[in-house]
């Protein structure tokens, strides 16, 4: 039966439908995220995100010691949507952030990590061994601090050793989060997939700067930053369609989503779950709840009782 047939008789007949997903082994109630980096590491502002629609946080890339960032000026608009920002992955570091996180806390939270070498990530997981946490994510493409994210994950080998650690340190489920380097990106894919990952985010911010025209110097300290928002979702959308293509991984999409017609098409392209970023802006306590219920309209419109149903249709004749 064809997808357009299929269609018009579900919209003849009550369809139940529910945006519960899976990616993988990690299973969500709802498909929208709370992407790294956004909101910090508050987890009032987590519980508050959570009630509010939100399926799961991500965290802020932990690292091994606690980091700083870089100085003013970190975050520049840019002109027609989208941010460039080089806040440097200021946090606590991960020892200090498990000690925050409550033995009994609901949240469904996805701990973010960044590190240099396969001890980093080894090390980090070990301090959340007595927390609840629904999984890690490698954040192997930040693209504005030298020595992680990119630099390594445009390393096959690297990755191949770190994620292959991480895969023998916990039975937690492991994502890798991919970016656009000075590599082929679905090398990093390839690499993660076959070291044992669980599952890809696509992609990070994507590197770039602005300049101030009067006093003629990059508007920000670190000069590079990582664009983000709406500039860069049809690169996102194209990375989503590309590896689920290629590969048989559980993605979530990641990259200038803000809206639930946003969301669909990653779906469509073959993600299973998003994450939003710079859509958390003056409504971020909405939004979550906003695209949720776009998401399950679309779904009772066209017939589809869960969010497997669309995956990867886009590439379907």
């Amino acid at each position: 039966m064809n997808q357009l047939l299929y269609s018009k008789l579900n919209s003849l007949i009550k369809v139940e439908s529910s945006i519960a997903t899976s990616i993988g082994k990690i299973q969500l109630d709802k498909p929208v995220m709370l992407a790294s980096g956004i909101l910090g590491i508050s987890l009032d502002v987590f519980n508050r995100l959570y009630t509010s629609g939100a399926g799961a946080v991500v965290t802020k890339s932990l690292s091994t010691e606690p980091w700083e960032g870089y100085p003013n000026p970190t975050i520049f608009s840019v002109k027609g949507g989208g941010w460039i920002n080089a806040v440097g992955l200021s946090n606590p570091g991960a020892p200090n952030f498990a000690k925050m996180i409550e033995p009994n806390q609901n949240v469904p939270i996805i701990v973010s990590l960044v590190g240099s070498i396969p001890e980093d990530f080894e090390m980090m997981i070990k301090q959340f061994e007595n927390c609840k946490v629904l999984a890690y994510e490698l954040n192997l493409s930040c693209p504005h601090v030298a020595k992680v994210g990119l630099e390594v994950g445009d390393d096959p080998e690297l990755v191949k050793k770190i994620v292959t650690t991480v895969k023998n340190t916990t039975v937690v489920p492991v994502i890798a989060k991919v970016g656009l380097g000075t590599s082929n990106y679905l090398n990093t894919v390839s690499t993660a997939i076959d070291s044992g990952i669980d599952a890809i985010t696509a992609i990070n911010t994507v590197r770039a700067t602005a300049i101030d025209v009067e006093t003629q110097r990059p508007i920000l300290s670190n000069k590079f930053g990582g664009l983000s928002g709406t500039p860069i979702k049809p690169i996102a959308l194209r990375c989503v369609y590309e590896i689920s293509s290629k590969y048989n991984v559980p993605i979530i999409g990641c990259g200038g989503i803000s809206t639930w017609e946003d969301a669909i098409e990653f779906f469509l392209a073959g993600a299973s779950a998003i994450q939003l970023g710079s859509a958390i802006g003056d409504n971020w306590i909405g939004v979550f709840d906003e695209i949720n219920k776009g998401i399950l309209q679309y779904m009772q419109r066209k017939g589809f009782s869960t969010i497997k149903d669309m995956v990867g249709l886009a590439k379907k004749s």
